[in-house]
């Protein structure tokens, strides 16, 4: 896992591919998995890598309050598409083909020569238990609690027309709670509202796409706070 060596043109062209389906590095919102591959990078990728780019100029955005981004700074090597290894930070590399085979050799029940009939019905036995125990365990839903700001482009937008716009948006997943309109200055004044959705299902680049497509309303749309519930 990995980008390669990101100050190279190979390595930004992997994390260029990598943010093509992807608004970060890690999840929907910005993270400190984000503040990682950023403070590698000395300067913003050449304008062909768009995907790359677009994603400097954002997380450069919020590099003022960095050390409050969610998550925790890991190796720069756990981060990344599978199968590249990071050059950048000197990662170790990845592991030989003796390693693998030596993991192969590993035999998490003992040998299949050794064991007799006892044991064998023992380990059958408690692999139907644990299957048993997983299947009547309920899946866990989960779900985030967000607050946006969304702002009009002027104080003569119809800033009800705007809510209205806002609430007609229904996804799978998505439950819109309260809102209210907050001074910005000049007599603007922006809609901030909050809803619930279930991370599987509902991203912020979902409802930052839903969203500013009321263009005639909406100049843009901003995640103000991201709870875990």
């Amino acid at each position: 896992m990995g980008f390669g060596d990101l100050k190279a043109a190979s390595g930004l062209k992997v994390l260029n591919d990598f943010l093509s389906d992807r608004s970060y590095i890690e999840g929907f919102v910005p993270s400190q998995a984000d503040v990682a591959v950023f403070e590698v990078l000395s300067a913003p990728p050449p304008a062909d890598l768009c995907h790359a780019l677009r994603w400097y100029n954002h997380i450069r955005s919020y590099q003022s309050q960095k050390g409050s981004l969610p998550g925790v700074k890991k190796a720069l090597g756990q981060y990344g598409p599978a199968g590249v290894a990071d050059t950048t930070s000197g990662s170790a590399p990845a592991a030989s083909k003796d390693d693998d085979d030596d993991d192969d050799d590993i035999d998490l029940f003992g040998s299949d020569e050794e064991e007799d009939a006892e044991a064998a019905k023992l380990k059958e036995q408690r692999l139907a238990e644990y299957a048993a125990k997983k299947a009547k365990k309920p899946a866990l839903i989960a779900k985030s609690s967000l607050l946006l700001d969304v702002k009009p482009w002027d104080d003569e937008t119809d800033m009800a027309k705007l809510e209205e716009c806002v609430r007609s948006i229904e996804l799978d997943g998505l439950v819109w709670g309260q809102s209210k309109l907050v001074p910005v200055g000049y007599g603007i004044k922006k809609l901030q509202i909050s809803c619930v959705v279930e991370d599987d299902k509902v991203g912020t680049d979902i409802l930052e796409e839903k969203i500013t497509a009321f263009e005639d309303h909406v100049q843009s749309m901003d995640v103000a706070a991201f709870n875990k519930i």
